[in-house]
C-alpha cells in the first residue's frame, strides 16, 4: 500500500526547529520514503484519535498486457470492467453501515460501523481510478470492496448484491481482497 498522506506524531527534545525536521530526516530514509512537511502540534494531538476523513484511491490498469512501469502502482487486470455497473454498486455503500463483511480481520474488538461519504469509479484511458472517502476504513476494507466491486464490473454479481453483503456482516459474502499495489492512501484531513 503506498501513501502520499500518512501523519505520523512523535515527542522529541530535539534543538531542530519543528519545521525543520522533514530535512534532517530525509537523507536518512530510503528512496521510497519522503517526508513531506514537519510541524509543532499540540501535546494531546494524536490522528489516529481525532476526527478526520481519510481518502483512499486505487488504481487498476484494465487493458490486454501489463505496463512494467505501472506495475508498483496499479492493479493489473484484463477484461474489460463495466464502470457504470461498479459506480452504482458502490453507491449502494455511501453513508453509515456495519462494513464488518469488508474486513479482514476476525477478532477485531472495536466496531466496524463506517461512513463512507463518496465512492467515486472513473475511467481514465486504460486505468480505472476509484476513489474512497470515509471517517475511517477497517483492515483491508478498502482493497476488498474493490475487489468486491470488480466483481460486479465482470458481471460476477449484480449492484444491489451489494446490500445484502452489508447485512450479512459476514467476510464470506464480499468479494476477493484486491492486491495492496494498486491502493494509495491519498489524503487525511482532521
Amino acid at each position: 500500500v503506498h501513501s502520499l498522506g500518512n501523519v505520523a506524531v512523535f515527542d522529541t527534545d530535539t534543538r531542530i526547529p519543528p519545521e525543520k525536521i522533514a530535512y534532517a530526516l530525509n537523507p536518512f530514509l530510503p528512496d521510497d520514503i519522503v517526508v513531506q512537511d514537519s510541524c509543532e502540534v499540540p501535546g494531546d494531538f494524536h490522528p489516529r484519535h481525532c476526527d478526520s476523513r481519510k481518502t483512499y484511491e486505487y488504481k487498476i490498469l484494465n487493458r490486454t498486457f501489463p505496463l512494467p512501469t505501472r506495475r508498483l502502482d496499479t492493479y493489473f487486470l484484463y477484461g474489460k470492467l463495466n464502470v457504470e455497473r461498479m459506480q452504482a454498486a458502490g453507491d449502494y455503500l455511501g453513508g453509515l453501515h456495519d462494513f464488518k463483511s469488508f474486513c479482514s480481520n476476525k477478532k477485531m474488538k472495536k466496531s466496524s460501523v463506517r461512513t463512507i461519504y463518496d465512492i467515486e469509479i472513473r475511467e481514465e484511458g486504460q486505468e480505472i481510478r476509484m476513489t474512497y472517502t470515509g471517517d475511517g476504513f477497517l483492515y483491508n476494507m478498502v482493497r476488498i470492496l474493490t475487489g468486491t466491486l470488480i466483481e460486479v464490473g465482470r458481471g460476477d454479481r449484480k449492484p444491489v448484491e451489494m446490500m445484502e453483503i452489508l447485512e450479512r456482516c459476514d467476510r464470506g459474502a464480499a468479494g476477493f481482497t484486491a492486491p495492496a499495489r494498486g491502493l494509495t492512501l491519498l489524503e487525511v484531513r482532521y
